[in-house]
């Protein structure tokens, strides 16, 4: 059974007269919620948490960052025919030029999961949990691509995803990241561009070399890729780094991208950390990363989210530290407990 999220406010009005009143607390323990590949923004005073499940993606609605799942509206199921009819993996939500769209990863069979490709749906109205239409699938040259990811550089929407090299019999395939522009937030204009291969020592597995998960993360004039590495059903994933150059440095050309890692690694008692989003405390003065865990250390899928305040180092990059343990008491994020 999975511990269950603890938040407590100590109300001040309950000391006894004549003594000072106890100092507000506020926490929280992780995990706080089971999932995978978790994904939150922050809009309008509410925070966002979008997850798959049944051939289906659900978007959860809160005011408190630590306790995501409280309100959930399925907004779109997969079709019982077509590319994205199953295996339905880690969407997304972004708000680009008033709309919201969604990407995903999904196939038309598997295991194997040899057909994986890259979708987007588009929001009819502002409203996250409301109505979608499907915009298809988004060209990445007709080769295996998961956990899609969107972000403006310099005014230019990018999209970097996880790939293979060609389409291959096995999902033991080697995936890389990969870039491209889009000419909108349903089309990808250009052929894509490899920016990262596991390659480093503290990135080859044991049974698969893998690149995926890949997030943007700005910081001043800073552009990160927080990735993930590793096999993902083994306690050994983990986080990696890119970091851009320069700001006027290009994302397309692969010399601009410089690697850093691991960034993030599990614990003796913290499992196979990785896929994160980040996001910002109710005040937007902390952030924070929200990612999964495994439950156990034993080869498997089954994970739970938790998230953690983070800081940054003196060249700007982030400091993500150690995972806090299990049941361990956190503050919750600022200006959320009032």
């Amino acid at each position: 059974m999975l511990p269950l999220l603890v938040a407590a406010c100590v109300n001040p009005s309950s000391a006894t007269a004549g003594q000072t009143p106890p100092a507000r607390a506020c926490t929280f323990v992780n995990p706080v919620a089971p999932g995978a590949d978790p994904w939150v923004v922050r809009w309008s005073g509410w925070y966002y948490l979008i997850q798959s499940r049944d051939r289906a993606i659900w978007v959860y609605k809160s005011d408190k960052l630590t306790e995501p799942t409280s309100t959930g509206v399925r907004v779109w199921t997969a079709p019982d025919s077509g590319w994205n009819r199953t295996n339905v993996w880690a969407p997304e939500l972004h708000h680009i030029d008033g709309r919201w769209y969604i990407y995903y990863a999904a196939g038309r069979a598997g295991p194997p999961f040899i057909h994986q490709r890259s979708g987007v749906l588009q929001s009819t109205g502002d409203d996250p949990q409301g109505e979608y239409r499907d915009k298809g699938m988004l060209d990445t040259g007709g080769i295996w691509a998961i956990d899609l990811t969107v972000a403006r550089l310099g005014g230019q929407l990018y999209a970097v995803w996880s790939g293979w090299e060609a389409n291959a019999p096995t999902d033991r395939t080697p995936q890389h990241l990969y870039i491209a522009r889009m000419s909108n937030p349903w089309t990808i204009a250009a052929s894509r561009v490899r920016i990262s291969s596991p390659t480093e020592s503290w990135e080859r597995g044991t049974e698969l070399d893998l690149n995926e998960g890949p997030e943007f993360l700005a910081h001043g004039d800073q552009t990160f890729i927080i990735y993930s590495t590793r096999e993902s059903w083994l306690k050994e994933y983990r986080l990696g780094q890119l970091r851009l150059r320069s700001p006027d440095a290009d994302p397309i050309d692969s010399s601009s991208w410089l690697k850093t890692g691991p960034v993030f690694t599990g614990s003796t008692t913290v499992y196979g950390v990785g896929h994160a989003s980040f996001t910002t405390s109710p005040d937007s003065l902390e952030d924070w990363i929200v990612y999964h865990s495994k439950v156990d250390s034993q080869p498997g899928w089954d994970r739970v989210i938790r998230m953690q305040q983070f800081a940054w180092h003196p060249d700007g990059s982030p400091d993500f530290g150690t995972p806090v343990p299990s049941g361990e008491p956190i503050n919750v994020p600022s200006g959320q407990c009032r």
